[in-house]
């Protein structure tokens, strides 16, 4: 795969949060205290770390979001300043800033409690605040969004975006917040099995689940469907059919934003004009390089080594029934 080089600017509309993450040995879930290590103090929230990664990616990148009146919100916006995103659309409103608490056990597949906070809390003036911004963009520009913001929030930048042709990736976490009269308003749905499953009204056990739950989603109208499967690799649906886009064996440290990686990477090729299934390959092998590391947006790749994992990435055609959803 060669490095594209057309260039455009992302918006990522969402959650931006402080991160609180250590190990521990065991998986959380007992009542008794886990001994934990390697505590950390990081820049996360979904938006966050789309902005972060598209920004290492060599974009231009507008973070919009809300953050408290508190001290953690230097936490959760220095790292994207420093990496050069434009954090002018992240409002300050009263209250604590988003805040996550994370476990990895050894097996890196993390544990997150979530306060959303600042999150959850938009004035009037920064809904309409982030509305104009995206009515401002300036083309080649596409709008990601995750769903830990308030529903009538996605609506209105939807509403924007569409007033200015925008092409419009969707993270539909928290899958509750998604309004089904979106989905032909998106250019493309990145769900994990779970949200996937939720949407598609299909049992996340289910073999197949994957593949129906994608199709609903088509037939709800995105026409761009990505289903992120706990192996690493992801489902693509489109008009054309489907594929499994198969990711390469990797030893994982650490899971937390390697969703929102695949995310970001996505927007990314999409925003590039890389075809369809390229940017699948693309999203899977970011993905992939993310999971190598501790923290979520430390472990982040750069361009060159996101192109040497994808020229391991493949592509099978088909429904990817015989696919391993689970590691």
């Amino acid at each position: 795969m060669q490095a594209a080089t057309r260039r455009g600017t992302l918006y990522s509309l969402g959650s931006v949060n402080a991160d609180f993450q250590v190990r521990v040995e065991a998986r959380p879930g007992s009542a008794e205290t886990l001994q934990a290590h390697h505590f950390t103090r990081l820049s996360g929230g979904k938006a966050a770390n789309v902005a972060f990664l598209a920004r290492k990616l060599g974009h231009e990148v507008h973070l919009l979001g809300c953050v408290g009146r508190d001290d953690l919100a230097s936490q959760a916006l220095d790292a994207l300043v420093a990496a050069g995103v434009d954090v002018e659309g992240v409002a300050r409103v009263p209250g604590p800033t988003g805040t996550a608490m994370i476990a990895v056990p050894p097996d890196g597949k993390k544990h997150i409690l979530l306060a959303t906070n600042a999150n959850d809390a938009w004035s009037e003036q920064a809904a309409d605040a982030a509305r104009q911004r995206i009515e401002s963009a300036a083309p080649p520009a596409l709008l990601a969004i995750d769903c830990e913001i308030p529903a009538p929030i996605v609506a209105r930048a939807l509403d924007a975006a569409a007033a200015r042709a925008l092409p419009v990736v969707l993270d539909p976490s928290f899958a509750d917040r998604v309004d089904p009269a979106w989905l032909p308003r998106l250019l493309a749905i990145t769900p994990n099995l779970e949200e996937a499953a939720q949407l598609g009204g299909v049992d996340p056990q289910d073999r197949d689940a994957a593949v129906r739950a994608a199709r609903r989603l088509r037939a709800g109208g995105t026409p761009l469907v990505f289903v992120k499967l706990p192996d690493g690799g992801c489902l693509f649906e489109c008009g054309d059919g489907g594929a499994l886009i198969e990711a390469p064996p990797v030893e994982v440290v650490d899971a937390t934003g390697a969703g929102d990686a695949f995310t970001a990477a996505l927007a990314v090729a999409l925003l590039e004009e890389q075809p369809p299934i390229e940017a699948a390959r693309f999203a899977v092998a970011c993905s992939t390089c993310a999971v190598r590391g501790y923290g979520s947006q430390p472990s982040y790749p750069d361009r060159d080594e996101v192109e040497l994992v994808a020229a391991a990435v493949h592509a099978k055609a088909g429904d990817g029934a015989d696919a391993p959803w689970a590691r």
